[in-house]
């Protein structure tokens, strides 16, 4: 398993003592250093080799959460409700209770990992959820299975913004958008293969005396236990311990992130969580979030009930919510791949707003099964991406790693709360078009492209003043002293620019 640090934004002895000098608060200095930077081939291997080692294992380990969170859609399918005499709101309150205790999770979890390290504390999150999702197939009561939901959140609550946090430290911010899109790309597939997987698994049927919706739930939380126990040797810490690196890669990795972010500060201090507690544009990205996660979990959760009441059967219908989800990853890819050549996060994230509007506007517009279905494909295409666009947005634009470690999980919380409404926004009462339902996710959607607009403008206004007041004041003119005190104020130092 890799060994712990204590900074995962300083190098230390790993690359030599003539590879780079320390200041006094433990940083490294790009200028003292006697080593060339890496060219655009060495860094185009660099990066490759990181991706190969990290995203693989946290794509597989985000498919998995997103599935065994989801899968009680594919699960009523197959008789959920009516075996456990559910009525009325039950179903939507089992829905719901999973979101408040994971939104309790993400802050203190993300400390919790930058005190830790990544290698320990996601595997043992997994492996505590598994063994819920597990418990779930044998639930019998309304009431059990509110209890294994509101655990199963609980012990995934940390996930999401915990990887997102580790992502960061390991990329620039330039770089981080396309790799969060790739373990977020996890989810889209959670939602294709679960379908896929549902659809086989009901034919156990009856098998050992547990309904096809049991055998969903064990069978798949077996799965996700497999790959927990597998993850604490997959799973590396932070790039000063990565074996797979060498020293001068190491090095290379540091004075890549260090050039990226300026020396604002890594040390593990309160103030910097208080810093982001009380940081305005944290919570417009939390609202921003919890109305991309609002239409993403809604569709999670419902995208099977809905194809089925265009008049598929059960099973048909499983199948059929497979294809949005394929669209939807490889548009999540390619949009976070080109924001990432283009530097640029809000235009994006506008454009897929507005395609989201669409698609779900074909969906309460008609009721027309072929227009409906293309209306999902839409949908999903432009609800999707919005997610790792908007968490490389706001994690790239937080500096300081424990305040980052918060923000990140302050947006993700906001994005969780979303979950809650999901949870209510398709009704029994309104099938089979969901009208009411389709028209609250555009309502939401529209209030972010609204919150998207002013922050993209306020973040080129802000890089404009400080570009104004550096050229007066230049950042080389400051003593030693005072860059060691302004390293202190995270995103707040005059040299520090927002990616917009």
């Amino acid at each position: 398993m890799p060994e712990n640090e204590e900074s995962p934004t300083t190098v230390g002895k790993a690359a030599g003592p003539e590879a780079v000098k320390e200041t006094e608060s433990g940083s490294v200095s790009v200028r003292s250093t006697e080593r060339r930077e890496f060219d655009a081939k060495q860094t185009k291997r660099l990066l490759r080799k990181i991706d190969w080692h990290i995203l693989p294992c946290m794509t597989l380990i985000c498919l998995l959460c997103f599935l065994d969170r989801s899968n009680i859609g594919n699960a009523r399918l197959d008789r959920l409700e009516q075996d456990l005499h559910l009525t009325g709101l039950q179903y939507n309150n089992c829905l719901a209770v999973l979101y408040p205790f994971y939104i309790a999770a993400e802050i203190p979890s993300n400390m919790m990992m930058k005190r830790t390290r990544p290698s320990l504390w996601l595997p043992l999150s997994m492996f505590l959820w598994s063994i819920c999702l597990l418990s779930q197939g044998f639930v019998r009561s309304y009431s059990s299975l509110l209890t294994t939901r509101a655990l199963l959140g609980l012990f995934e609550g940390g996930l999401f913004p915990g990887i997102n946090f580790y992502i960061t430290q390991w990329y620039r911010r330039d770089e981080c958008g396309l790799r969060m899109a790739a373990f977020f790309s996890g989810a889209t597939f959670a939602g294709a293969f679960g379908g896929i997987l549902a659809r086989g698994i009901a034919e156990m049927d009856g098998v050992g005396g547990l309904s096809a919706w049991s055998w969903i739930f064990i069978l798949e939380g077996l799965l996700s236990m497999l790959v927990s126990v597998a993850a604490f040797w997959l799973i590396y810490d932070y790039y000063p311990s990565a074996k797979f690196l060498t020293d001068a890669e190491r090095y290379e990795v540091s004075r890549r992130l260090l050039a990226d972010s300026g020396p604002v500060s890594t040390d593990f201090n309160m103030k910097y969580v208080q810093q982001a507690l009380t940081d305005w544009k944290i919570y417009v990205h939390m609202v921003i979030c919890m109305a991309g996660f609002c239409p993403v979990y809604s569709f999670s959760l419902f995208l099977p009930t809905i194809i089925k009441n265009m008049g598929y059967s059960a099973n048909n219908a499983q199948l059929m919510s497979v294809p949005p989800y394929v669209f939807a990853c490889a548009f999540t890819i390619s949009a976070s791949w080109l924001a990432d050549r283009r530097k640029q996060r809000g235009v994006f994230l506008l454009a897929f707003q507005l395609i989201a509007v669409f698609g779900l506007a074909l969906l309460a517009a008609t009721s027309n099964p072929i227009v409906q279905y293309t209306g999902t494909v839409f949908a999903a295409i432009g609800i999707y991406p919005q997610i790792p666009l908007g968490l490389a947005w706001n994690g790239s634009n937080i500096g300081g790693s424990l305040k980052r470690a918060t923000g990140i999980a302050m947006q993700v919380m906001g994005g969780n709360c979303g979950g809650i409404i999901a949870s209510y926004v398709y009704l029994e009462r309104d099938a089979p078009r969901y009208t009411t339902g389709h028209s609250i996710l555009m309502g939401f959607v529209g209030t972010a492209f609204v919150l998207t607009l002013f922050m993209t403008a306020w973040c080129r206004r802000e890089n404009a003043r400080r570009d104004a007041v550096e050229r007066e004041t230049p950042t080389e003119q400051l003593t030693p002293e005072q860059k060691l005190m302004e390293r202190e104020l995270a995103d707040g130092v005059l040299w520090f620019r927002y990616t917009v």
